[in-house]
């Protein structure tokens, strides 16, 4: 592409975060002051990727000027740059624009770096990456299962409330602040809130002999009833020819996806292994069929998940708030589950401010595809106070979206997150094989790689535990030598087009990419 073409479309680009200058203030009005550059330049950030830049990236390269694959912390400083430089090549006059609050790159990766201090552990070892671990229920009994983790290089202690009770994450806590105390080792404390469990109920299917059975056999093409009726299920009778003759049946633990959803939803089962697509509606069933498993039984308590349906569940439930008193009183980092849209993260600053418990830090897991959708709303709503963070949560949100999806959905979101300098926890199935076996897989030690561009990395429990966390302190370590966050092209992301073509709709906002 000419130098010339180039230099017009970064302009206008550039002149079009200028003249949103007064509209981005207003926006971010309420942003808790920590975060009023970082919203800026996220929303920046928004306002770049709505185009597709991929078509400047060699010939900036050619030139020996930045191509903006780094542009993600320190938007406006970036293209003012780029423009400014191609001015001196082209022998053009260049007018330097004054009166806009600019972030350079030191500063972005000040910030950054500042905001996950705060969440996490102000002093730093070798790595910045932190290293979170969750306690199986036995580390209420054992203190030696902490303090070993701790001392293989635990830095946060996570504790799921899905798990366990009240005496359990209580003898946890307890045994967490003693070693801390006697390891002189700061240990932060993270609780996860449940978040509606989307599930289906109990099956009890009696057999020969009086066994019971606790799922129903199921095949492609099977139809299936999701009740809100109080059942134990029923499997399907077929006839001689194969065919269906009696209909089987499934309760749900949340009747309210029966309302929710409506006909071609899909509906996924036990991570994804059964999928079904639903075909008719009652007011207390759906009828689905399946149309593909990889395994020949639907089990109790199986997880359910409704990609293409908006669900009006309460992302807090009635749980989360019996939860939130010992939470507020014993945790230092809260993890939100199943947190969808901007309204969900004003629910939980209300019943946060009932404790007051301003100090406590949140970091909103995206684990379904309306999360990652919503991601900029969740992160401005979510800027209204300090201390805050994003977990890439990749398996549930790996069934919503679509495997083949999960890598790429994985960047967009630590893109956005830098933009804002909003610290991000890599989380599920890292070193699984690893913390399971002993043994690790040559792609789980390069999935635990990547992790170093987060700002913490999760791991989950297992008998070789200890042995996984010592190797993710030597990955991160290593890493960190390399690089700080990465490189990458930049197509226009979908999210930002439609935070934006939202934002103009109720806005005076000037957003037109069509010239490009």
């Amino acid at each position: 592409m000419k130098i010339q073409r180039i230099d017009k479309e970064l302009t206008n680009i550039l002149h079009n975060m200028v003249e949103n200058e007064t509209a981005i203030n207003k926006e971010l009005s309420e942003v808790h002051k920590d975060y009023k550059l970082s919203a800026k330049n996220l929303f920046r950030y928004l306002m770049l990727r709505s185009y597709d830049l991929r078509k400047y990236h060699d010939t900036l390269s050619d030139l020996g000027i930045s191509s903006m694959r780094t542009a993600e912390g320190y938007v406006f400083s970036n293209i003012h740059n780029v423009v400014k430089n191609l001015r001196l090549i082209q022998k053009t006059p260049f007018d330097v624009i004054s009166g806009i609050e600019i972030i350079g790159y030191k500063k972005s990766k000040k910030l950054l770096k500042k905001h996950a201090s705060s969440l996490f552990n102000e002093t730093r070892g070798k790595h910045f990456t932190e290293i979170m671990v969750t306690l199986p229920n036995e580390a209420a009994d054992d203190k030696e299962i902490i303090r070993n983790m701790v001392l293989s290089g635990m830095e946060i202690a996570r504790i799921n409330l899905s798990h366990g009770d009240l005496e359990i994450w209580s003898k946890m806590v307890k045994f967490i602040r003693e070693v801390q105390k006697e390891t002189k080792k700061k240990i932060k404390i993270y609780m996860d809130l449940s978040g509606p469990k989307i599930r289906t109920s109990t099956i009890e299917i009696h057999g020969k002999k009086g066994k019971i059975k606790d799922g129903i056999p199921i095949k492609i093409g099977e139809h299936i009833i999701l009740t809100k009726r109080k059942t134990l299920g029923k499997k399907s009778k077929f006839g001689k020819i194969n065919e269906q003759i009696v209909k089987a049946e499934i309760g749900v633990l949340l009747s309210e996806i029966i309302d929710d959803a409506k006909i071609g939803d899909s509906v996924l089962f036990d991570d994804g292994m059964i999928k079904s697509k639903i075909i008719a509606k009652k007011e207390d069933e759906l009828e689905i069929v399946i149309t593909d498993c990889y395994k020949t039984k639907l089990s109790s308590q199986k997880g359910i998940n409704l990609p293409d349906t908006i669900l009006k569940l309460p992302a807090l439930t009635e749980k989360d708030i019996e939860c939130l008193p010992f939470v507020c009183k014993h945790a230092d980092i809260v993890g939100y589950s199943f947190v969808r849209t901007g309204s969900d993260v004003r629910k939980l600053y209300a019943e946060l401010e009932n404790y007051n418990a301003g100090n406590i830090g949140v970091v909103f897991k995206i684990e379904n595809r309306e999360a990652f959708e919503n991601l900029p709303e969740i992160l401005f709503e979510g800027m209204k106070r300090n201390k805050i963070g994003v977990m890439i949560a990749r398996g549930d949100l790996a069934v919503e979206i679509g495997f083949e999806r999960i890598s790429e959905v994985q960047n967009q979101i630590l893109w956005i997150c830098e933009a804002a300098h909003i610290p991000v926890i890599w989380a599920t199935q890292v070193l699984e094989n690893l913390a399971k076996t002993g043994i690790p897989t040559r792609a789980e030690i390069s999935d635990a790689a990547l992790g170093s561009q987060a700002e913490c990395v999760m791991l989950n429990k297992g008998p070789y535990i200890n042995d996984a966390i010592k190797i993710l302190k030597d990955i991160l370590i290593r890493m960190e030598g390399h690089s700080f966050k990465k490189k990458n092209e930049l197509r226009a992301l979908n999210v930002s087009k439609k935070y934006l073509q939202r934002l103009s709709e109720r806005q005076a906002i000037i957003y037109d990419n069509t010239k490009m």
